[in-house]
């Protein structure tokens, strides 16, 4: 079942040299055993790592990034029939269920739906109880909407600089709200997602259809303050992970939806992304696009990964073939010893090369557990295609 999944991801989608797919095959298989490796932990959760030193970044569940790690093991177990990565996903999920009443962030989709959402379908005995986890997630998540703003408030730190803040990124947990509606057959969960992508919508692009990172609202008036770029370069530059939010998230919407401003929202940012100037030869955009360091600036492979994951679902809408090209040439260029991490590192992550928090100084130019979760997530839409 492995040889014939490589086959089909990267041979017949990539490539037509057949002697290339047992290298690609042997690189990535190296690395989708580390995660096995990786020991049970519930205060642990793997987010990022240095190749240099060996020291991985690990977290709480309470952490935006939590989820990720078990929907790498999901992803991985539905790509390659190992029930190993079933085995291991069941171990860690119910490290997570806490967070269903932690009310003090809106990543509930990150942590909740990237992990119990991942495997629901994968685990019918289960379905139940990952479905109730599901719900009452969303049940956390809307006590954070306002219908003056008529969106969910994103962050609670800075209250000095911030009054009410959403952001761009926001857009990928209202797929947790849409599936609650699915479950319940109660409204009220997908017309707060319906809210929250409209008013981002109205207020969050630019003319040239790229994003600002933070929209911060009066929450008396509902109306705009301030709009900038908290994790980008300036609050005029362009973010590349905030444009592959955008791209996934009203894509994701139209999936639910089908408003077709939410479609063209996610062509026309699409296009912006991917003919960018700035945008290097081989797929991999470089952390912001208006970084003037370019082309010493460092990449995002947690940008593209997440791209090409949208845009797959994207050309399934539009049948615009520039969409999957790209893809392709992401997984491809993302197929080679220049982003696989090697097989001596130990550690819990596929790809190196991503971008963190630029402004911080943090995660810069290193394994990031969210880009391997959208690039898994990519294989398994192309194998689907």
């Amino acid at each position: 079942m492995k040889n014939l999944y490589y086959y089909f991801g990267l041979g017949l989608l990539l490539c037509s040299c057949k002697s290339q797919i047992p290298q690609s095959a042997n690189l990535y298989e190296s690395r989708y055993s580390s995660l096995l490796e990786y020991p049970v932990d519930s205060l642990a959760f793997p987010r990022s790592m240095s190749v240099k030193t060996g020291i991985i970044h690990k977290v709480p569940s309470k952490d935006w990034t939590s989820g990720f790690f078990v929907g790498n093991l999901w992803q991985l177990y539905d790509l390659t029939g190992n029930k190993a990565y079933k085995e291991k996903a069941i171990q860690w999920n119910p490290f997570i269920e806490k967070e269903k009443h932690n009310g003090n962030t809106h990543d509930m989709g990150f942590k909740v739906y990237c992990s119990y959402g991942k495997g629901l379908a994968l685990v019918p005995e289960k379905k139940a109880a990952y479905e109730k986890v599901i719900v009452e997630s969303a049940n956390t998540l809307i006590t954070r909407f306002s219908p003056k703003v008529q969106a969910i408030r994103s962050w609670d730190f800075n209250k000095e600089v911030w009054t009410y803040p959403v952001i761009i990124d926001n857009m990928l947990n209202l797929e947790l709200l849409f599936e609650a509606s699915k479950i319940t057959n109660d409204p009220k969960y997908r017309d707060i997602a319906i809210q929250h992508a409209n008013t981002t919508l109205k207020n969050h692009f630019r003319a040239d259809n790229s994003c600002y990172h933070v929209v911060d609202y009066d929450p008396q008036t509902g109306q705009p303050k301030t709009k900038m770029t908290h994790q980008g370069y300036n609050d005029d530059s362009s973010w590349a992970r905030g444009q592959s939010w955008a791209i996934y998230g009203y894509t994701m919407a139209y999936r639910y939806t089908k408003d077709k401003a939410f479609l063209q929202q996610a062509e026309a940012t699409a296009n912006y992304f991917i003919n960018n100037q700035n945008m290097p030869a081989d797929g991999i955009p470089y952390w912001d696009f208006k970084d003037p360091s370019i082309p010493n600036a460092p990449r995002d492979v947690s940008a593209a990964t997440c791209t090409a994951s949208g845009l797959i679902e994207l050309y399934g809408y539009t049948k615009n073939k520039t969409y999957l090209d790209y893809a392709k040439k992401v997984i491809s260029t993302l197929s080679s010893t220049n982003y696989v991490i090697p097989a001596t590192v130990k550690g819990p992550f596929i790809l190196e090369h991503s971008t963190g928090n630029w402004p911080k100084n943090d995660e810069i130019d290193e394994p990031i557990v969210y880009g391997d979760y959208y690039f898994l997530e990519a294989l398994l839409r192309l194998k689907a295609l």
